[in-house]
């Protein structure tokens, strides 16, 4: 793929509850206002049968769900999603929003459930060859308070239920590879909405300078 005519690959990652999602909207009229043809996604899911297997992934159920079947199955949906929606919308030269990507599966995978890195690592590179996101927005706060305004937001799904040294695990792992890859860009969750989104549009602004 010419690197100079595809679109521009921006992922949205962090613990529960630091408000990524809500975020999405504010980059997208942000780029949409600039001209850019914007595709908006989220994983697990994205298409019809990756959406298919998100319900597979999150539902909550009697019997445990084995740490490499989960593995499987989420990069089966990214698999789908990669090729059929990703792939095909960076190459006609527009710009993907994707809440969260495989970062998360590092996170929550990988740190969360232990699984080997290296394993991960070789599905990254079945299923995506060398693309990796152009930019990561890393939402962070402290688990406590991200949990707390997780379940303000209503039913926990099967991720949500875990313990919070789970998920203690995981924004570890984020702030690890916020110092290890280039793609990153720390957004302090901690702070109001109003803030976020101020520090959300400047981070947007100063990439979209750098790759016009």
């Amino acid at each position: 793929m010419d690197n100079n005519k595809r679109g521009r690959f921006i992922t949205f990652e962090g613990v529960e509850g630091g408000g990524k999602s809500s975020n999405i909207p504010l980059v997208k009229n942000l780029l949409s206002d600039a001209g850019i043809d914007v595709v908006v996604t989220r994983e697990p899911g994205g298409t019809p049968l990756a959406e298919e297997i998100r319900q597979l992934i999150l539902a909550k159920r009697d019997e445990h769900v084995d740490d490499c079947a989960e593995l499987l199955l989420v990069f089966a949906a990214r698999a789908q999603h990669f090729n059929r929606l990703i792939l095909p919308a960076l190459e006609a030269g527009k710009w993907v929003l994707c809440d969260r990507f495989t970062d998360a599966t590092y996170a929550y995978q990988g740190a969360g459930r232990g699984l080997a890195m290296q394993t991960i690592a070789l599905l990254e590179n079945l299923v995506q060859g060398e693309l990796r996101p152009d930019l990561t927005l890393l939402f962070d706060l402290d688990v406590a308070t991200g949990m707390a305004r997780a379940r303000g937001r209503g039913d926990l799904d099967r991720f949500e239920l875990q313990e919070l040294a789970f998920f203690e695990r995981i924004r570890a792992l984020y702030l690890e590879r916020l110092k290890t890859e280039s793609y990153y860009r720390l957004i302090d969750a901690s702070k109001t909405p109003i803030e976020v989104g101020q520090q959300v549009s400047t981070a947007i602004q100063k990439f979209m300078g750098a790759h016009q």
